[in-house]
């Protein structure tokens, strides 16, 4: 297995699925919401609100807190989510163990979208979920159409404007 499956395959489908909506003549709003809902805060640290399969999908994913339905495989067998669940938290700084080695490995896996989960979670902790969320909002809003600029991509969901070299 080398090092740019996952990528390659996350990018085919989405060109794959862009290409499809184009010759069916789709097209699907996702604008930044002007008051983000806290379940989009998942237990990792992920902002969900501006995860690709929330952004780019005719029927997206709900968020980590929330049920199955549109998830990703990956997502619905999360072993973090199952460990804050039977710990008997909502997120995993509330743990006394918290960073773990779960967060930690998922923590590498995000250092190629320049997003530590890790400071998500502190700043939720110090400052609260509110301001974490009015933050993260300015951060991955579109200045040109106020679509959601997914942090996997770097790309707006709307306009399609490459926010690689700005983020």
């Amino acid at each position: 297995m080398n090092n740019y499956e996952g990528v390659i395959y996350y990018h085919t489908f989405f060109i794959y699925a862009y290409v499809y909506d184009i010759i069916n003549k789709r097209r699907y709003i996702m604008k930044m919401p002007e008051v983000s809902d806290e379940i989009m805060f998942a237990p990792c640290g992920m902002n969900c609100t501006i995860c690709y399969r929330h952004c780019f999908s005719k029927r997206p994913c709900e968020g980590c807190l929330k049920g199955d339905r549109d998830k990703p495989k990956h997502c619905r067998v999360c072993k973090i989510k199952d460990c804050v669940r039977e710990q008997g938290y909502k997120y995993c700084y509330e743990c006394g163990d918290f960073p773990c080695k779960l967060i930690k490995n998922l923590e590498r896996s995000y250092k190629k979208y320049k997003v530590s989960l890790i400071e998500n979670s502190l700043t939720v902790r110090e400052k609260g979920i509110g301001v974490f969320i009015l933050e993260q909002r300015e951060k991955y809003k579109c200045s040109e159409c106020k679509g959601i600029i997914s942090i996997h991509d770097r790309v707006c969901s709307e306009c399609n404007k490459d926010y690689n070299e700005i983020l």
